[in-house]
């Protein structure tokens, strides 16, 4: 692949990485506080392309007759006929076409139930906010109600938005995909639901509920993680929301 095409690659995909980063569809493959670093990697690429194209021009133009010398890498021998890249190498531009005009869905209870529920301890626990109901992350109670044994969560209405995952007994799990970093390394984390459930939940569904903190503990029965109830008196379905990540520490 010469210079050119090279360069033409390089702007597409700075365009690319460009027009996801200015869009919520970036949140589909990184966290939210990675959106300037994605902006920043495509103004660099679309830069490195205009650079090269530039370089390629003044390099023709500084050549007897306005054309490009012709190298040769072995000056003993005659010169061969000028190598073809293989036709392969173009097989570089299908993954910028997916990047491009396929967008991925969401991970959600397929990848969920596939993975025990990957809770991690809280370095801390701030003081929370006032409210009724309380806005908590899936995450958050869920690190609150096993490490802090729910002490600040006592006598609080609590709200969680997540989807709803089932195992195979039938119990369903309000779970969010948490990221360290991008899509590629989400784990689920999971929070049972005890008390009023809707009497039909279908996987994927998306609900917010509110209840109240219990002592309720369970077992995910992939890899047998600790995985903390919530006792909830209302459920109601929701749109799936524009970032449906959470992140390690909010």
């Amino acid at each position: 692949m010469n210079r050119e095409a090279q360069a033409a690659l390089l702007f597409l995909l700075g365009a690319a990485l460009l027009r996801t980063g200015f869009s919520d569809q970036y949140l589909r493959y990184v966290k939210a506080g990675l959106r300037p670093l994605l902006v920043v990697a495509g103004a660099v690429l679309i830069a490195t392309a205009v650079a090269t194209v530039w370089y390629e021009l003044r390099r023709s133009r500084s050549a007897p007759g306005g054309r490009e010398p012709r190298r040769e890498r072995n000056p003993g021998r005659r010169p061969d006929h000028a190598h073809r890249e293989p036709a392969v190498s173009w097989l570089m531009v299908l993954p910028l076409l997916a990047l491009v005009l396929v967008a991925p869905p969401a991970l959600g209870s397929y990848s969920a139930m596939r993975t025990g529920t990957a809770l991690q301890e809280p370095w801390g626990f701030p003081a929370l906010p006032a409210g009724d109901p309380l806005r908590l992350d899936v995450v958050d109670y869920a690190g609150r109600a096993v490490y802090d044994h729910g002490r600040a969560l006592d006598n609080r209405r609590i709200s969680l938005r997540g989807f709803i995952t089932v195992d195979r007994s039938g119990r369903p799990y309000l779970t969010r995909m948490v990221l360290n970093c991008c899509a590629a390394d989400a784990q689920p984390v999971k929070i049972g639901l005890s008390g009023r459930t809707p009497p039909v939940l279908q996987p994927d569904t998306w609900l917010e509920v509110s209840g109240s903190y219990t002592g309720r503990r369970g077992k995910d029965p992939i890899n047998g993680g600790v995985i903390p109830f919530i006792d909830v008196d209302r459920a109601r379905p929701v749109p799936a929301p524009g970032d449906p990540y959470e992140s390690w520490g909010g």
